[in-house]
């Protein structure tokens, strides 16, 4: 079968996005084929309307489309705490516990010197800005894994030295796993069990 240009470039878009392979990627240029002219562009017009609208919040650096993001604007959140996270899905599976009240920071990532990201190229500067003497405990939650326990050791040193109790999510999460991954009984405990760092 010859190819066709434009569903190649499609698939080839698809394939851009992270964990989705060359198979995938075709599957879902196929399927987007199959979607009458006003679905397609519906779904066209969602990735657009979703690339203008989302922002970092200002406060604490999670997505939103709004000023604020929903955590920061909740006036019944424990401001006396604050869950470190490398990302904005971490935020999410946290939420779906429905027992954590604080607030949240979010890095955008971790410190891997060996992929070039350096503590400059996180959300730590608009962390440290947060620390005032309202903030009681910060939670580190960041992944189980090299990069995130360099990054909440790094943190740690940052933030001891100003007098607030700095703790690490217990690990009922399991070594090298993502806290997207994570059923919400497991992130409880982990929440739960919080130890000292």
């Amino acid at each position: 079968m010859a190819e066709i240009e434009s569903l190649i470039h499609l698939a080839e878009q698809f394939g851009r996005l992270p964990g989705i392979g060359r198979k995938s990627a075709m599957r879902m240029a196929y399927a987007l084929l199959d979607l009458d002219e006003e679905d397609a562009a519906e779904f066209a017009d969602a990735i657009l309307d979703a690339k203008r609208k989302i922002h970092l919040c200002p406060i604490c650096q999670n997505l939103t489309d709004r000023e604020l993001c929903s955590v920061c604007d909740d006036e019944d959140r424990d401001r006396s705490i604050i869950c470190v996270v490398e990302d904005a899905r971490a935020v999410m599976s946290v939420e779906k516990v429905r027992e954590y009240r604080g607030l949240y920071h979010v890095l955008h990532g971790v410190i891997s010197p060996v992929n070039g990201i350096t503590p400059d190229k996180l959300k730590l500067k608009e962390l440290l800005v947060r620390l005032d003497e309202s903030v009681k405990e910060v939670i580190i939650a960041t992944n189980p894994t090299v990069e995130g326990e360099a990054t909440a050791m790094y943190i740690s040193r940052l933030i001891k030295p100003l007098g607030i109790k700095v703790t690490r999510l217990a690990y009922g999460v399991p070594v090298g796993a993502d806290l997207e991954y994570a059923d919400e009984v497991t992130l409880f405990r982990a929440l739960e069990g919080r130890r000292d760092f």
